[in-house]
């Protein structure tokens, strides 16, 4: 078998979420808060910056699972504390890593964060690693986290370090996702993205200089302007499209070598059927569970919104218990 596997889901969207946009809205509107207690970690960067971690209970045995979560996200996302408390509830130990800014804290370089930041990943993996040798290594990631995750194995091949890897509600082509969210009622979500980046990076340059005039980051207010005039300049890339090319993560889908699986949903609000990948974009090693409906990091499911539950939590569990069982 020279390509990956595509299968349809089982899932069925709550009746009460009928389309894509209350699937994506309901969890970060009104999931209920999950209770957790977890422990901060600042994370040093060979360049000189640093991540901001969240763990959950210290473990001295047993598999480790990373999260990264997705455009500014953090660990307060609707998302982060309902999985990293299923990984708990597992008996594993789960660590968030905050990409950089994304914490409590503005990060010390001028640069920022971006959907192809494999190299932080593979910093991470390689500190969890050598800090726990004998212990099995997982990782998930989340939208903007899931695209850098699959770069990063795509990146690794055989290289990487752990045991398997799950990716949910992936832009797979990035410019596919920022062309769509220009359109139609995906401006919401667009322009709640751009003011959160533009108010941070605008603060964060109070007090040091900034590579990017103040003007140029006020006035990008579309995903593609952004990225075309502030993303890229900060990263080193030549413009959006440079960017979206060296950074989407479906051009290494086939050079996955450890057993991944991806959740995603065809009504995804933020990008088009397009953009999904067949089985022939997929290595022998990843499996995509296609869903009808579910929005982008939603797929909620049960009988009420006061009983709703969560299928992404749901299939992290069968999937890594298969792969650290075996």
């Amino acid at each position: 078998m020279t390509q990956g596997t595509i299968i349809d889901s089982e899932f069925k969207t709550a009746y009460w979420l009928p389309e894509r946009h209350s699937q994506t809205l309901f969890p970060t509107l009104f999931r209920r808060q999950v209770s957790l207690t977890l422990t901060e970690e600042v994370l040093e960067l060979p360049d000189g910056d640093f991540v901001e971690l969240a763990w959950t209970q210290d473990r001295d045995s047993g598999p480790i699972i990373m999260l990264f979560h997705g455009l500014e996200g953090s660990i307060e996302s609707a998302y982060a504390k309902g999985i990293l408390k299923t990984i708990e509830q597992n008996g594993w130990q789960g660590v968030l890593m905050h990409f950089r800014g994304c914490g409590k804290a503005h990060n010390r370089l001028a640069r920022s964060y971006h959907s192809g930041d494999s190299q932080d990943i593979d910093f991470l993996i390689r500190t969890l690693h050598a800090r726990f040798p004998d212990r099995l290594l997982g990782a998930m990631g989340v939208s903007l986290g899931g695209n850098a995750l699959l770069k990063y194995l795509g990146e690794e091949g055989d290289d990487s370090l752990l045991t398997a890897a799950m990716a949910v509600s992936v832009p797979f082509e990035l410019a596919n996702t920022a062309r769509h969210l220009g359109k139609g009622f995906a401006k919401v979500y667009q322009g709640h993205l751009c003011r959160s980046v533009q108010n941070k990076l605008l603060d964060k340059f109070k007090t040091m200089p900034s590579p990017v005039s103040v003007d140029t980051i006020k006035s990008a207010n579309t995903i593609y302007d952004f990225d075309d005039k502030v993303t890229a300049p900060l990263h080193g890339f030549v413009d959006a499209e440079d960017y979206y090319a060296r950074s989407s993560s479906k051009p290494l889908l086939k050079k996955i070598a450890i057993p991944t699986y991806i959740l995603h949903s065809q009504n995804d609000p933020f990008m088009t059927e397009q953009a999904i990948p067949t089985e022939a974009d997929l290595s022998p090693n990843v499996t995509l569970e296609l869903t009808e409906s579910g929005g982008h990091v939603g797929f909620v499911y049960g009988k009420t919104p006061f009983t709703a539950k969560y299928w992404i939590e749901k299939r992290l569990t069968t999937f890594f218990n298969k792969q650290f069982d075996s």
